[in-house]
This record gives C-alpha cells, sequence and structure tokens, in this order.
C-alpha cells in the first residue's frame, strides 16, 4: 500500500490552499480528524511538523492561475504565524490575492492583536463561530484556552475594523445551535454571516 506524503499545498476549484500547521485551539467534534480523517478531498493534510515559509513558497505557482490562496488546513493557521505572515506577504508582492480560514482565538493564544499584523498582507477572514452560546461553544468546539467564546466573539467586533472583508460561518446542524441566533451575533459586530452545513469539508 502506497504512503502518502503530507500536503502542504493543495488545490480546490480555483484556490490554492496551504496547509501550515497541524496544531489547534480547539478539539471539535465535528472535526473529520478527530473522527479518523485527515484528508480533504484526496489530500492528505497531517503534519507533524510546523513547514517553515521557504518550504510553501516554493509550491506557491503562478499567482494569476489562482483567485486567492486560503491559509487552511486541519490545523489554526495563526499558530505558525510567522510562515503565515511571510508566505501571505510574498503572495501579495506577487499580486495574489490571501484568505485565512481562522478559529478567531489567534489574539487569545498569541496574548496581543495580531489583526494590525494580518491587514498587512491578508486580503480576507473567514472565521469559525459554530454556537451561539458560550454552552453550546464549550460542547461542541471543546476549546484548549479559557476565555475563548468571549475571544472568538471579540475577534469578529474588531476584526472588520482592520480587514476589508470578514466572514463569519456557524454550522447548520449541531445539536441545540440555534442558526439564526449566530447569524445576528455576526451581523450585529459588522461581518457577513455564512451558514454551512454539517459534514461537508471542502
Amino acid at each position: 500500500m502506497e504512503v502518502q506524503l503530507p500536503t502542504l499545498v493543495y488545490d480546490i476549484r480555483n484556490s490554492r490552499y496551504l496547509n501550515i500547521t497541524g496544531r489547534c485551539t480547539l478539539r471539535c467534534q465535528f472535526c473529520p480528524k478527530h473522527n479518523g480523517s485527515k484528508q480533504v478531498h484526496e489530500y492528505q493534510l497531517d503534519l507533524e511538523r510546523q513547514p517553515k515559509a521557504d518550504e510553501l513558497i516554493a509550491q506557491l505557482g503562478d499567482v494569476s492561475l489562482f483567485d486567492e490562496y486560503v491559509f487552511c488546513g486541519y490545523g489554526e493557521p495563526t499558530l505558525n504565524l510567522t510562515t503565515l505572515l511571510s508566505v501571505a506577504t510574498e503572495i501579495k508582492r506577487r499580486g495574489g490575492k490571501v484568505r485565512v480560514n481562522t478559529d478567531g482565538l489567534g489574539n487569545l493564544f498569541h496574548r496581543r492583536n495580531i489583526l494590525p499584523e494580518l491587514a498587512l498582507c491578508v486580503d480576507s477572514l473567514s472565521i469559525s463561530l459554530n454556537a451561539d452560546t458560550e454552552e453550546g461553544y464549550i460542547k461542541h468546539c471543546r476549546p484548549k484556552l479559557a476565555g475563548s467564546y468571549a475571544a472568538v466573539l471579540d475577534f469578529i467586533a474588531l476584526a472588520p475594523k482592520f480587514i476589508k472583508l470578514v466572514q463569519v460561518s456557524a454550522i447548520n446542524g449541531l445539536d441545540g445551535i440555534d442558526i439564526d441566533a449566530c447569524r445576528q451575533i455576526v451581523e450585529s459586530r459588522g461581518a457577513q454571516f455564512k451558514r454551512r452545513e454539517l459534514d461537508i469539508v471542502g
């Protein structure tokens, strides 16, 4: 049986995705990696180490061929912030667009506001909320850091002040989660809401 090598860069539709860490600040019970799978489409995304910027820059390709570059794997991209900022800066230098998919806990983890740094090289953010109450968030997202729900709400409110396009998602189908309440939370903080469906990845 052929062994699959970890994937740092993978393509879905017209976007190139950058898988820069396997570490995460959440242990979401609905995440496939906690249910025996670390693949998206045909790509194996399990990482045993944090890749360096030059490894990813070597695989960026021609930026004109992609609608955007998306920092998104089975880890939280802001946990490998130095690599994220270096690679995103290079993509912008070449004329590409950058999106970061995040759980919104980067400020809590780094104990500072990282949005000014992201604003220099990131065009858009996709933030996962997934709960309209702290109780629901703890149940489904299983955060590792205390105060995570308040932190993600603060991040959602702060992000539009720095990043032009901020989209916040919640998954329809999670037990006990009010999807309309999630929408109200997001829109009241000046961000766009995106409804996702349970068990649809990528």
